[in-house]
């Protein structure tokens, strides 16, 4: 074994230095990610038609559902790989890695053949029209026909990140950008094929991403790497990935749910074309988020791996420097939602009533941005130390507890604007309950690192 591919840095190294190391090439991934998602919207809403966005904007609850199950094993599993490279725990790391694998192929079949037979009657229930579902349908076909390869590759590339290598994470997915944005015109316009083409460029570059991956970890000199023996389903690695990938499952199943709901609610007091501002808002704010799940990425092999070493301090510092980060992404998001929303919203569509209704949704959105990041660090961080309770429960308290009841209540008063203010009034009360669930994890902290005391909450295997 290569002491060198070790990462011990992770336990050493200057906090700052390591923040820096592995957050800005997860930055650039995700950012990358949010791109990548916002190219179909851009191709899409500019040629294919207004109409077209809002049947994509359809498909982002099913799309959250499918990406639920990815992240179930995918975070999971690459939590599991940065504690137990903290224990120096190497063969239950290289088990996992064998585990995730073979745990994305089965789960993302599954997906497919449980969903695709129903694929229209899903779609209406999300807020389909007549006007819409064609759309819906002909995209989200194409992608859960290569949803195993979405599930491989996205989890790979998180063990990758977790294993020690954040750059090759970052390669592999802006590749997925660069091929996607060269394929899209060629198939969208080029041979015909409208929103189809868009779905075939999206499941092809993450084909081609995929067989790069499968390179790097067939490497029998790297730590982590593909052989005999690991590719066994042993219970407790599945049970503990599982466990840990809980909070964003439930995240992600939540947030479908609650996308449903906002857009049964835009297209009773708006129409169709509300659901294709909401999608064209959701896809502005996503790159904002992206660049904090960024952060959260460098944070959480920093995190996971002093949290195995006991190294209390090392965790704070990381959370509090991840934590100022974030929020300087999310003013900066604010700023521009609230200073220039039309010129934002108009790279997707020229439609002038679409514009108008994506900017005014755009500027409520963003209402309590300066402080959200906070809430999103806080909740990754508990599942970056393994707690997967505290995670799981600011994820549902956020989607479940404070936004349900607001989209439930609030358009029944105000109509179109009480769809759109019940995110920003979710924002301020979850982060309201993250920073107090925070403050006692510190107190905690402080007394374990006073008594010497082994971790609470640390996942066994």
């Amino acid at each position: 074994m290569a002491e060198q591919k070790i990462p011990t840095a992770l336990g050493t190294e200057n906090i700052g230095k390591l923040l820096m190391q592995y957050a800005v090439p997860a930055i650039i991934a995700m950012t990358a990610s949010s791109l990548y998602n916002m190219v179909d919207s851009i191709f899409i809403g500019q040629g294919v038609g207004a109409l077209a966005i809002s049947g994509l904007a359809l498909t982002f609850p099913l799309m959250n559902l499918a990406a639920a199950f990815g992240t179930l094993v995918g975070v999971g599993a690459a939590t599991l790989v940065s504690v137990k490279l903290g224990q120096k725990d190497y063969d239950t790391a290289q088990r996992v890695l064998g585990n995730v694998f073979v745990l994305n192929i089965l789960l993302g079949v599954a997906f497919t053949i449980v969903v695709m037979p129903f694929l229209d009657p899903i779609l209406y229930f999300f807020g389909a029209s007549d006007q819409t579902i064609g759309y819906a349908r002909d995209y989200m076909e194409i992608i859960l026909l290569g949803n195993a390869i979405s599930h491989l590759y996205l989890g790979l590339n998180a063990v990758l990140r977790s294993s020690g290598h954040p750059k090759e994470a970052m390669y592999a997915t802006i590749a997925t950008v660069v091929i996607n944005t060269v394929l899209d015109p060629i198939f969208i316009y080029g041979f015909g094929w409208g929103i189809r083409g868009a779905a075939i460029a999206t499941i092809l570059a993450q084909v081609i991403a995929l067989v790069w991956q499968l390179k790097l970890f067939s490497n029998k000199d790297e730590l982590l790497h593909f052989h005999k023996g690991i590719f066994r389903l042993k219970r407790k690695i599945v049970f503990a990935s599982l466990a840990i990938g809980m909070s964003p499952f439930l995240m992600n199943l939540a947030a479908c749910f609650i996308v449903i709901l906002i857009n049964q609610g835009l297209k009773k007091y708006g129409g169709d074309l509300a659901i294709g501002a909401y999608g064209i808002v959701n896809r502005l704010v996503f790159i904002v988020l992206m660049i904090v799940m960024g952060l959260n990425q460098g944070m959480q092999p920093i995190a996971g791996y002093n949290f195995g070493a006991r190294q209390f301090d090392r965790v704070t510092r990381v959370l509090k420097l991840t934590i100022i980060s974030a929020t300087i992404v999310t003013s900066f998001g604010f700023l521009v939602g609230m200073l220039m929303p039309h010129l934002a919203v108009s790279i997707f569509t020229s439609d002038a009533e679409l514009i108008e209704l994506s900017a005014k949704g755009l500027r409520i959105t963003v209402l309590f941005f300066p402080l959200i990041g906070f809430q999103i660090v806080t909740s990754n961080f508990f599942q970056s130390i393994g707690m997967a309770g505290k995670a799981i429960f600011l994820s549902l308290t956020r989607q479940l507890v404070v936004l349900l009841p607001c989209l439930l209540i609030l358009p029944r008063f105000f109509g179109l604007a009480g769809v759109w203010y019940s995110l920003p009034v979710s924002d301020i009360l979850s982060v309201l309950i993250a920073a107090v669930m925070l403050a006692h994890q510190f107190r905690k902290f402080k007394v374990q690192a006073a008594a010497g005391r082994p971790n609470s909450g640390q996942t066994a295997i």
